[in-house]
């Protein structure tokens, strides 16, 4: 298989380094504290920071590869070893590279674009067109079909097994949603496969906007219904495909459990298990930032019950992203009974989440963002954010997960000194 001899080298050079962290004690310890969390025996909390979306944490030109797909494996592999060697969280590497199987969607019976705001802020500033402008117009919605392209997602595999598969073996399993549904690129960051995203609002969302969503919950009711029924039915088939395809691969391991947390638990068989993979087998995750406005009668009216109904189909449950729970939070205990983590972001009641989930729940917490991003980091911000939270939880399932750090002005440094003072306050 024909690939230039400088795009072979440079892969081959960081697939050596990528065995060299994965062979070393480091990361079979930080398997161990993972799993003792996720099992609900915690000895310490998990910290991991997400990079991958961070403006030029790996600039565009120490990318040097000129296939566009193994350009793509490419600055994968520089943030993975970059977050190793300067960090110290609990990153874990692993001795192979996971691909996702590459889908193809039909739409939803209406198109949905997307409006991408000018210049820098194109991969984060976004709007859509709402294309269902009335209730009358949910009945335009039609069912999606899906396909898996497994002659481009064999191709692929093969390419990257010619180049580096003597070094690092590669496997292909699951898909990666934000590649394939989301728009972020034919590649992304070809890091999120094994993230059974639910997005039944997140999509009901795009279809109506906000103000669609809140408004109908009074004018329109039955056409909320109408939607909310609609995504669990295309959720639902979604799954069952991928699962019906055989294209499915256990979540139990440094693949995405939820937004940013790893997989690994005792209660669900292990990544390298034998025989079919099945749903009940993996990790699924649940979340509604949309409905954070809604109040919580109204979201156990609307949402609840469609999140539930699909989080059957999965063996542990992830909940949460960046809205707040506090209010709502014993209604999804009640709801869900194979939830095993719950997200609390700067928007939670810390201390009545940590009440509520006590040691039966994983408390994963979401540091604010805004406070590390940008041009100067709010130290004393960041600071009381980790004392309250050790306040809260130091005693519970805690994994610390900083995500949507955008931009850092350049100044990498700013991560290693949260992580080191995060791990002071919490004495590990």
């Amino acid at each position: 298989m024909a690939t230039c001899v400088h795009d072979r080298d440079t892969l081959r050079a960081l697939a050596h380094q990528w065995m060299e962290w994965a062979a070393q004690p480091v990361m079979a310890a930080r398997q161990r504290a993972w799993r003792a969390v996720h099992d609900l025996r915690a000895e310490r909390p998990v910290i991991l920071f997400e990079t991958a979306w961070i403006d030029r944490y790996v600039a565009e030109d120490e990318v040097v590869c000129e296939d566009p797909f193994l350009r793509a494996v490419e600055r994968n592999m520089r943030i993975t070893l970059r977050q190793a060697a300067e960090l110290n969280d609990d990153l874990v590497i692993e001795p192979h590279y996971q691909l996702g199987w590459r889908m193809q969607f039909s739409d939803y019976g209406v198109p949905v674009d997307i409006r991408k705001a000018p210049g820098h802020a194109e991969s984060i500033a976004y709007s859509f067109s709402f294309p269902i402008t009335t209730p009358q117009d949910v009945s335009r919605l039609a069912p999606r079909q899906f396909r898996v392209d497994r002659a481009e997602s064999q191709r692929r595999k093969a390419l990257l097994e010619d180049v580096i598969g003597d070094i690092l073996p590669v496997r292909l399993g699951n898909y990666d949603p934000f590649v394939d549904e989301f728009d972020v690129g034919e590649f992304g960051d070809l890091g999120f496969t094994g993230n059974f995203f639910f997005g039944l609002t997140w999509q009901v969302y795009r279809f109506i906007g906000n103000e669609g969503l809140l408004y109908w919950v009074y004018d329109a009711p039955e056409a909320i219904h109408q939607l909310m029924q609609y995504m669990l039915d295309d959720r639902t088939a979604l799954f069952s495909f991928l699962e019906r395809e055989g294209v499915l691969a256990r979540n139990t391991d440094s693949q995405m459990a939820g937004p940013r947390s790893y997989g690994f638990v005792s209660d669900l068989p292990a990544s390298d298990a034998p025989g079919p993979v099945r749903l009940k087998d993996l990790w699924g995750w649940a979340e509604s930032q949309e409905a954070d406005n809604l109040s919580p009668a109204m979201y156990q009216e609307f949402v609840l019950p469609y999140l539930a109904k699909l989080s059957e189909q999965f063996g542990l449950v992830y909940y949460g992203c960046c809205e707040h729970l506090h209010d709502r939070l014993p209604a999804i205990i009640g709801a869900i009974p194979n939830l095993r983590s719950v997200s609390v972001s700067g928007w939670s009641d810390l201390a009545r989440v940590a009440e509520l989930l006590g040691r039966r729940y994983v408390f994963s917490r979401k540091p604010t963002p805004a406070h590390i991003s940008g041009a100067t980091p709010h130290w004393e911000l960041l600071e009381k954010d980790m004392r309250n939270t050790y306040a809260a939880a130091r005693d519970l399932n805690l994994e610390i997960l900083f995500r949507d750090v955008y931009t850092v002005d350049g100044d990498r440094s700013r991560l290693r000194r949260w992580v080191d003072m995060t791990k002071s306050i919490f004495q590990m």
